[in-house]
């Protein structure tokens, strides 16, 4: 069985083989006898190279594979008639195997050859396995060194395969460097809108926990129209809630709201003006300025910004990333922030 030969060892092609009517030639004068039909159905290129009349008539056809180890064109006829490779042919044959998989188009080997590269990757092979991904047109396992050389820039260009990139292939080392430079701007843009998926998560809680105190209460603020419970426990989301009260004890007392210069004063106006964009019952609503707000919206509109801001925090929690649009805070109009209208919350001392 041909399967149980191949299963030998290179000597054993000559003698065990019968009708044989290809020869494989290598670089080392070795002489594989192999069958046309075997070779012609595994590759088109050796099809190609079958049928193609020769220009001197001879009894024992030949097919020259040049410029590989014998070793290395022996396992690779051996693919075409089994279809196997172990994982040691492929430990000392894996860079010569993908370049006569890319030459005689054998899919099948060149899929297994990428995988097997990929994963064999070292600091000192990287430079050279990407030269020949590259010229094998295999992206995958481009893309493969490409990142591992990101990974591991300072040790490979301490490798002589960078040093000989550098002298011959100045293209190569240019497209490499470029890639590295576009990995750490998409590593700091990542950590940037996960920063901002933070904030606005963090805002969509506030939202949660400002409806919840003006209509059940927490621990210290509640609705004026309530009476405080002292046995109250801090609800599941205490952290954002306890701040949000310690921000609306500071809004309804400090004497410098009402002339714009408190920073906390300014936070807690646009808490109250963010849950108005987004609530959808103003006439119910127990927010204080809620209808307040809504009114001036209809009446002046809204900025794109601020509408892009409310869209976000509308949809942080199903959203896996976002850009926070660089926008100018401006003052905001001020309304007729008049005793009653604060007192709609309740402050337990």
């Amino acid at each position: 069985m041909l399967s149980n030969y191949f299963s030998g060892d290179v000597d054993g092609f000559s003698g065990e083989m019968s009708e044989t009517d290809v020869q494989i030639v290598t670089s080392g004068g070795l002489r594989i006898p192999t069958h046309s039909s075997v070779l012609a159905g595994a590759s088109t290129v050796l099809e190609n190279i079958l049928v193609r009349p020769e220009k001197r008539r001879s009894s024992e056809r030949t097919i020259r594979i040049l410029g590989v180890p014998c070793d290395a064109v022996s396992v690779f006829i051996r693919f075409l008639y089994s279809s196997k490779c172990t994982e040691e042919q492929m430990e000392r044959h894996g860079i010569h195997l993908l370049a006569l998989s890319h030459v005689y188009l054998v899919p099948q080997l060149k899929q297994r050859c990428t995988k097997g590269l990929a994963e064999r990757l070292t600091i000192e092979n990287a430079v050279d396995v990407l030269q020949l991904a590259r010229l094998c047109d295999a992206p995958d396992l481009y893309l493969k060194c490409m990142k591992f050389l990101s990974s591991n820039s300072k040790k490979v260009e301490e490798t002589e395969g960078w040093k000989f990139l550098q002298h011959y292939d100045p293209w190569l080392e240019l497209e490499i460097l470029q890639f590295m430079d576009e990995a750490e701007l998409r590593k700091k843009r990542t950590r940037r809108h996960r920063r901002e998926l933070s904030l606005y998560l963090q805002l969509s809680e506030a939202m949660g926990c400002l409806e919840h105190i003006c209509t059940e209460g927490c621990t210290s603020v509640g609705p004026f129209d309530k009476e405080p419970s002292h046995k109250r426990q801090p609800c599941s989301k205490f952290d954002t809630c306890q701040g949000l009260q310690l921000l609306i004890r500071h809004f309804a007392t400090c004497k410098r709201r009402t002339n714009g210069g408190c920073l906390r004063c300014k936070r807690m106006w646009q808490i109250l003006r963010l849950h108005a964009s987004i609530c959808d019952q103003p006439d119910d609503c127990r927010v204080p300025l809620c209808r307040q707000f809504k009114l001036k919206v209809q009446q002046r509109g809204d900025d794109e910004l601020w509408k892009s801001l409310v869209r976000k925090v509308v949809s942080a929690t199903a959203m896996s990333s976002l850009s926070l649009p660089k926008r100018k805070r401006e003052e905001e109009p001020r309304m007729d922030l008049s005793n009653h209208q604060i007192m709609n919350f309740r402050l337990e001392a």
